[in-house]
């Protein structure tokens, strides 16, 4: 037997590396195995480095500054299938980091992440790369690059994929990318709306929740609303809405049926199938604020469209607000109170809400949340805007003190809405008289720097300023500076209503006077120049301001109508230029003796003398500062009901009274109801007179400062009525009154002699024995041209006499009356139109000289 031979063992090539088992702890060693050309080692590296990231995201960031995203963007797109699944695993992971993220969009890898999406890749791959783009297109330039990128088609393809995670990574993505404008064109335009319908019968309520959002920004396109009917989205929706165990899912579901519900055809096919009583059954019957939060927003959206609110009314939409405003969840309160806001434009539902729903609106002004208090206001705006009844059910519960506290809110809309209820409850006069303490309110709207609310601010004012009461109220909170500043504006609706409400508060001569004093006249010459700015109400408002404050209407315009009817605190201060302000009647009262025109004063009040426990006597005097002595005096002569201001302020200086005098005598029998009872004025004098010095001195200091008395004037009113009124023909009084004027001021002058009639140095006198430059008419007994004119125009208004009073150049002022002619001789019964004429008071008094004459106009110019 042969032997057995020995078979040796061939050595291994010397190029070929034994292979070699690593394990290592640091993930540094890790990331740079990612480098190897094996790919094996390549995937065992990716593996442990998904491991890793899922840990945390430190570990994210570890990797992140480890650079392990450059190798691993680069083996996404790796020729072998395991390295490249394992890659994008890896990016799927770690794009979830904003840092990393950050680093993936400066590589843009979009492309090669969509690259990733091909039907034939794992579907592991698709559920990672899905992840990886889902993560990327929260931001803005990602979604762009992804849509620019094609990855919209292959994403609603996977929508499809028999895997939940990736339907789920894919809607997400996409819901992300609706959120531009031309991805919700590309998702309808892809018919990608099949597809979502089927996610909402999904077994995952994530997938279906997503499926839901997406729809709740698709269809707000009314194009997607379409095609969403035309699959009978509706249906899915409404099937969702009725399983209870998608609760979950119901606020997400509501907000698709909202935006659906702004069609037309849509509301009226839901109305058909019942859907719309089921909606709102649905709402009332809920408890999670989130839905009756949602079901009034679906309201509100279809109750912008006129056949929708009629629609919704038919179903009796307003019960379900009013409940929903009786929720304790305030998101549901306010969006209840929004859609009845809505509701309001069909006028059968603002007076179905009028019955109910104002009360409980009325309570939510007092609500602690903004929002709700604001919703609330604006509620109330629209329904009582063109509804007396609604505004006297806001009235009827109590609700004037919660809007008057409401304008200092916070938010801008809720100021804004409550000055607009108050605007539309003052409109009747019963409810406006009930309205106390607005205009103290109103003052801090007035000066937002909104301009809605400026708006609405003043236009309360507007219909509020009707009132005296009201007036005095915003004159005193200091109310009118910021209603003058808002003339200024540049907003039109803002100037518009300023004007209104400068027109109505110029109603009486106090506030008037005050906006004088404040520029509104200039500002409002202004406005009335610029065509651009000028409205309805700034001519209007400027007129009644001078028509109120006719001393400064006759020193700037130099003209008062017969419908301007002087009263007592008139004064002529002469001519002055546009935009010059006059000062008040108690600033030129003190002022130094000076060489300038006197102020003609016109004061036929008769000041009453009060003796009361606080308030023991009235100045009677040209200003409230006097010296103690005038203070101490007897008080016969203080309190003295006819005491003329002339003899009080000589008796101060330590003069004899003046031969005015005479007029305490005469007061008895002819002022007879003025001031107190005679009976009571001995008491008054002992009261005043046994009082401490001081305190005499404190009251008078408290006392406002009252305009001279003119006791002589008022006698000239009382005997010129005693002559003239007999009379029977208005012509008759007129020449009557002209010749009493006359004789009161001097007399006729000659024509050649005017110049002999000394009547400057006359009123020199006066002023130097009053030491003021002020002077009563009455005491002027030398008269010229605008004297005597002005006493007539004082006079004829207090007797019913309608002239005019026109100032002329050179010292020059006349009368103009309107007087009927007689018949022509042999004709009777033919009235004729009344004739302007002039009235002559110097040359020839009661001369009557038809305007455009001749005559006339030499009176007027020579």
């Amino acid at each position: 037997m042969g032997k057995k031979v020995k078979k040796e063992v061939e050595p291994p090539p010397k190029d070929v590396f034994d292979p070699l088992s690593i394990e290592s702890k640091k993930a540094a060693t890790v990331v740079l195995m990612l480098n190897s050309p094996e790919e094996e080692v390549l995937a065992k590296a990716c593996d442990a480095i998904y491991k890793f990231a899922s840990k945390g995201d430190e570990n994210k960031v570890t990797l992140l500054s480890l650079g392990a995203v450059e190798p691993l963007f680069k083996l996404v797109s790796h020729e072998d299938p395991l390295v490249r699944r394992n890659a994008i695993m890896v990016f799927g992971i770690m794009a979830s980091n904003n840092d990393v993220r950050k680093l993936l969009r400066e590589l843009d890898v979009t492309n090669s992440v969509i690259a990733r999406l091909a039907p034939e890749e794992d579907i592991v791959v698709h559920e990672f790369a899905s992840l990886c783009l889902a993560h990327m297109a929260v931001e803005y330039t990602s979604k762009v690059q992804i849509f620019e990128q094609g990855g919209l088609e292959p994403l609603i393809r996977l929508l499809s994929s028999p895997d939940p995670d990736v339907k789920k990574n894919s809607v997400e993505c996409i819901y992300h990318l609706v959120q531009d404008f031309q991805s919700r064109a590309a998702v309808r335009e892809l018919n990608a709306i099949p597809a979502l319908l089927e996610l909402l019968k999904s077994e995952y309520p994530v997938v279906q929740l997503l499926a839901l959002k997406t729809f709740g920004v698709i269809s707000n396109d009314r194009e997607t609303r379409i095609i969403l009917r035309e699959n009978l989205g509706l249906e899915h929706l409404f099937k969702i809405l009725e399983t209870k165990e998608f609760n979950d899912l119901h606020v997400e579901a509501l907000a698709v049926v909202a935006n659906c519900l702004e069609d037309v055809d849509t509301m009226q096919l839901i109305q058909q199938t019942g859907g719309l009583k089921k909606l709102l059954s649905f709402a009332e019957m809920t408890t999670i604020p989130d839905i009756q939060k949602n079901a009034a927003k679906a309201i509100t959206k279809a109750a912008y469209d006129p056949e929708n609110r009629k629609i919704l009314h038919e179903e009796e939409i307003e019960k379900c607000l009013i409940t929903l405003l009786g929720t304790d969840n305030d998101g549901a309160k306010a969006a209840a109170s929004q859609a009845i806001s809505a509701m309001c434009e069909n006028l059968a539902s603002k007076d179905a809400f009028g019955i109910q729903g104002i009360p409980q609106l009325v309570q939510l002004l007092s609500s602690e949340n903004e929002e709700v208090k604001e919703a609330a206001a604006i509620a109330l705006a629209n329904l009582t805007t063109g509804s007396p009844s609604n505004a006297s059910a806001v009235a009827e519960a109590e609700g004037i003190e919660p809007l008057i506290n409401v304008l200092s809110a916070k938010r801008d809309g809720t100021v804004a809405n409550a000055a607009a209820v108050l605007t539309n409850m003052a409109m009747q006069e019963p409810l406006r008289l009930s309205i106390h303490g607005v205009m103290n309110a109103i003052v801090e709207p007035l000066q937002s720097t909104n301009s809605l609310v400026q708006s609405k601010a003043a236009l309360t004012v507007a219909a509020l300023g009707c009132d005296a009461d009201a007036r005095t109220e915003l004159r005193i909170a200091s109310g009118l500076e910021p209603l003058v500043k808002l003339l200024h504006s540049k907003n039109d609706e803002v100037r518009r209503n300023a004007c209104w409400a400068v027109m109505v508060c110029a109603s009486d001569e106090l506030t008037a006077v005050e906006l004088c004093r404040l520029g509104a006249l200039d500002i409002l010459e202004e406005i009335n120049l610029s065509t651009g700015r000028k409205n309805n109400f700034s001519e209007g408002a400027l007129d009644k301001l001078l028509d109120n404050n006719l001393s400064q209407k006759y020193s700037q315009m130099g003209y008062l109508s017969s419908s301007n009817i002087i009263t007592d605190g008139f004064y002529d201060y002469g001519q002055v230029k546009p935009g010059v302000k006059l000062l008040s009647l108690e600033e030129l009262s003190i002022q130094e003796l000076n060489d300038h025109r006197a102020i003609i004063l016109v004061n036929a009040k008769l000041p009453e003398v009060s003796l009361s426990a606080e308030d023991k006597s009235q100045d009677l005097y040209y200003g409230r500062t006097t010296s103690s002595s005038s203070i101490r005096k007897s008080s016969k002569e203080r309190t003295s009901a006819v005491v003329s201001p002339v003899e009080e302020k000589q008796d101060s200086s330590g003069r004899s009274p003046s031969s005015l005098s005479k007029s305490s005598t005469r007061e008895k029998g002819s002022r007879k109801g003025k001031g107190k009872k005679e009976e009571d004025k001995p008491k008054e004098e002992e009261e005043l007179q046994t009082m401490p010095k001081v305190q005499q001195e404190v009251i008078f200091e408290k006392l406002p400062w009252l305009p001279p008395f003119d006791s002589i004037l008022l006698d000239y009113i009382i005997d010129a009525s005693k002559i003239i009124l007999p009379l029977t023909t208005t012509k008759e009084q007129v020449v009557a009154l002209a010749l009493f004027v006359a004789d009161k001021m001097g007399g006729p002058i000659e024509r050649d002699k005017l110049h002999e009639f000394s009547w400057e140095l006359h009123i020199s006198e006066i002023e130097f024995e009053l030491k003021c430059n002020v002077v009563p008419i009455g005491k002027i007994k030398k008269g010229t041209f605008y004297h005597r004119a002005l006493l007539f125009k004082v006079i004829a208004d207090r007797i019913g006499i309608g002239c005019s009073l026109v100032r002329g150049e050179y010292g020059r002022a006349w009368n103009e009356v309107k007087l009927v002619d007689d018949s022509p001789q042999g004709i009777t019964g033919l009235l004729l139109p009344p004739q302007m004429y002039i009235v002559d008071l110097m040359y020839q008094p009661g001369c009557l000289m038809k305007q455009g004459s001749a005559e006339a106009d030499h009176y007027q110019r020579i």
